[in-house]
């Protein structure tokens, strides 16, 4: 048995077929195009989205009948969440372009919802910011007569992968799951249902809106006519939720830290539902069944960027995988920290002025004190929102797991359970997003049986915290903080 996991991301779609051992038997990708009309504004074509992972499906699929495996089972489809996308219920056409999750088009509508900021932030766990759907959609349902038709129940709205879903069953599936409704600042997270004052302030009819189902049930079948093969459908989840799932972080206190650009962490915290706050968002994951539960979650704003910084801005490494030969090179950051600033600074300080600092450099530092620091800025900027996490989400939490790919470089793994003081899981299928839409579909579909069972064939490294290791850390976060306090202060210190 097998599962076939469709995950439609910002700049292309994956698709893989994962057999029930938990191996990738078959697999295809097709980039999609970014569009930029205007500065700050981003856009996808819907349609080019829709063709690109059917082609990506039908050709994993292929893959892995060659390979010898067998036929998927069931579909699960995670993606990029916050997208949006207006389209006409009869013809199933898109009437814009999809609006991305980076646009920022309504940066000064949200400055004009400040009165009802309070209010958004209560029932939805969110801030209100371009970011999130529902000024998106507030802004399609402006152009030409589309708030019209919507109100005459001709216009269907949603995220990818409603989109998805809407197309792969040929129009008669309108739907979405939780984790992905808990990202438009329409739905409140108290009741879970799409909320009737929310959809006021924005002027969304929510006949316009898709049906919450769970991540993990069955949503509907594909037409032969769209992939080439009718499957159920039964998981659906957003990407930072999915690859919460994926590592098996269903409990309260389970983490999760992806390393890319920037690092996204979330934190389950099981019945409990913190109020956000200190830059901390409170959304929807899911339990070990698919149910909802909640989690905060929190964004790095640079991480892996910094290492980029080092080989495309300065040229002192060829390559990002030099870091760790040069962080070993050393005994200790003899004292120069890397802020890396560079496009302000996030949670837990947030100072949008903040830039770029580097300290403690004297005569005898090198590239080496470079590579390391900004190795280090990524454990140490960890640290500063898992603190905010443990404390604000009231659970306990005793191990991190990660995935991205900075998680290759086994010097920064250790380093972050050092800084941590608890163990550190890296898994040996790193992609996570896709394993946990499969995980997802394959327990509704009974691929696996448990949630333990679809777990069973995955194996992790672990970093584990050593004494010296960890006092030595604990010193040197005590830096980190100073340099970060220095970076503030030349932020802030404006005549």
């Amino acid at each position: 048995m097998s599962v076939l996991a469709i995950d439609q991301g910002t700049t292309g779609t994956t698709c893989l077929v994962i057999a029930r051992d938990g191996q990738v038997v078959g697999r295809a990708y097709r980039e999609i195009t970014q569009h930029y009309p205007q500065p700050g504004w981003v856009e996808h074509d819907a349609h080019e989205i829709l063709e690109r992972t059917l082609e990506a499906a039908r050709d994993a699929i292929a893959s892995a009948a060659l390979s010898g495996a067998d036929a998927p089972q069931c579909i699960g489809i995670t993606n990029q969440r916050e997208t949006i996308v207006l389209w006409e219920r009869a013809t199933g056409r898109a009437v814009h372009k999809a609006i991305v999750w980076q646009d920022r088009r309504t940066a000064e509508r949200c400055r004009a919802l400040a009165p009802h900021a309070a209010r958004i932030g209560e029932l939805t766990g969110l801030v209100t910011d371009p970011y999130f759907s529902a000024t998106k959609l507030e802004w399609l349902l402006a152009q030409g007569d589309n708030r019209a038709r919507a109100d005459a129940g001709e216009l269907c709205a949603g995220t990818i992968d409603s989109w998805l879903v809407w197309h792969l069953t040929g129009g008669t599936v309108h739907a979405t799951d939780h984790t992905n409704a808990s990202r438009t600042m329409l739905y409140d997270i108290h009741t879970r249902t799409w909320s009737d004052e929310l959809t006021a302030i924005f002027g969304v009819p929510p006949k316009l809106l898709p049906t919450v189902v769970p991540s993990s049930g069955t949503v509907g079948r594909s037409t032969v006519a769209t992939l080439g093969v009718s499957l159920p459908i039964t998981g659906i989840a957003g990407d930072q939720q999915a690859a919460l799932f994926g590592q098996g972080g269903w409990n309260p206190g389970d983490g999760k830290n992806t390393y890319g650009t920037g690092a996204f962490l979330l934190l389950n915290t099981g019945a409990n539902r913190p109020a956000p706050g200190s830059g901390l968002l409170t959304t929807i994951a899911c339990d070990e069944r698919g149910n909802p539960v909640y989690a905060l979650e929190a964004s790095i704003f640079i991480a892996g960027a910094a290492v980029q910084w080092l080989r495309d801005g300065l040229g002192i490494i060829a390559h990002s995988a030099e870091t760790e030969a040069l962080a070993r090179s050393l005994p200790s950051n003899e004292g120069v920290y890397f802020v890396p600033a560079l496009v302000g600074l996030g949670a837990p300080d947030w100072e949008p002025n903040a830039r770029g600092t580097i300290v403690g450099l004297t005569r005898g530092s090198g590239r080496a004190h470079f590579a390391r620091a900004a190795l280090e800025a990524m454990a140490y900027a960890t640290r500063d929102v898992l603190g905010d996490m443990r404390e604000q989400g009231q659970v306990p939490f005793d191990r991190l797991r990660v995935d991205g790919g900075a998680t290759a470089n086994d010097w920064l793994m250790q380093f972050q359970a050092d800084v941590l003081g608890v163990p550190v899981d890296r898994p040996d299928v790193v992609e996570t997003t896709a394993l946990g839409a499969a995980g997802l579909a394959g327990l509704a579909a009974g691929v696996w049986a448990s949630g333990q069972d679809f777990l069973a064939s995955r194996h992790f490294t672990r970093f584990s915290p050593s004494a010296s290791g960890t006092a030595a850390a604990s010193s040197a976060y005590a830096g980190w903080r100073r340099a970060v306090r220095a970076a503030l202060g030349w932020a802030r210190d404006v005549e």
